[in-house]
């Protein structure tokens, strides 16, 4: 189905996009550590589908994901407000607005933690590779990006969740 393109926005305010009803794709138990983050897609809004944009805001304790790295995707966060914790599998760094950082497929192992006591926003960007999977070092779960655009997750030995 293609979308109208009158319906289309010239310009809005991020903070004025519509939060997702979901907040996480994840399977139990790991979609209850997701309660702290709320993605407001902007690419969608304006019927990008190469790649997506979503302005990510962590309350004090939220989690934007699991520890993880995909293998064809690339990311991109650039922090817009307040002081989340970049987690990696080579270290940790605090950020703060205005820093950024990258992820190339296939590379480190990232998450974005708020330790701090106020909400913290940033903007992600990634690809939408087909064939992606997700891995995850610190957890039982495995992610596929199936044909239909949607996460398949798996245990890691391959049986459904």
């Amino acid at each position: 189905m293609t979308r109208d393109k009158t319906d289309i926005p010239l310009a809005i305010l991020a903070g004025d996009a519509a939060p997702r009803t979901k907040p996480s794709n994840y399977p139990e138990p790991f979609f209850s550590r997701m309660k702290g983050r709320m993605k407001r897609p902007l690419g969608d809004l304006f019927g990008l589908s190469n790649f997506g944009v979503n302005l990510t805001t962590l309350a004090p304790g939220g989690e934007s994901a699991l520890l993880h790295r995909h293998s064809k995707q690339d990311e991109f966060i650039y922090v817009v407000e307040g002081n989340p914790t970049l987690v990696t599998d080579r270290g940790e760094v605090e950020l703060s607005p205005g820093m950024c950082a990258g992820f190339p497929a296939a590379g480190l192992a990232h998450q974005l933690v708020n330790r701090s006591n106020k909400p913290a926003a940033y903007l992600e960007i990634g690809d939408r590779s087909p064939g992606d999977e997700g891995s995850y070092p610190n957890d039982d779960i495995a992610a596929a990006l199936g044909p239909d655009g949607q996460w398949v997750f798996t245990h890691k030995d391959g049986t459904p969740y």
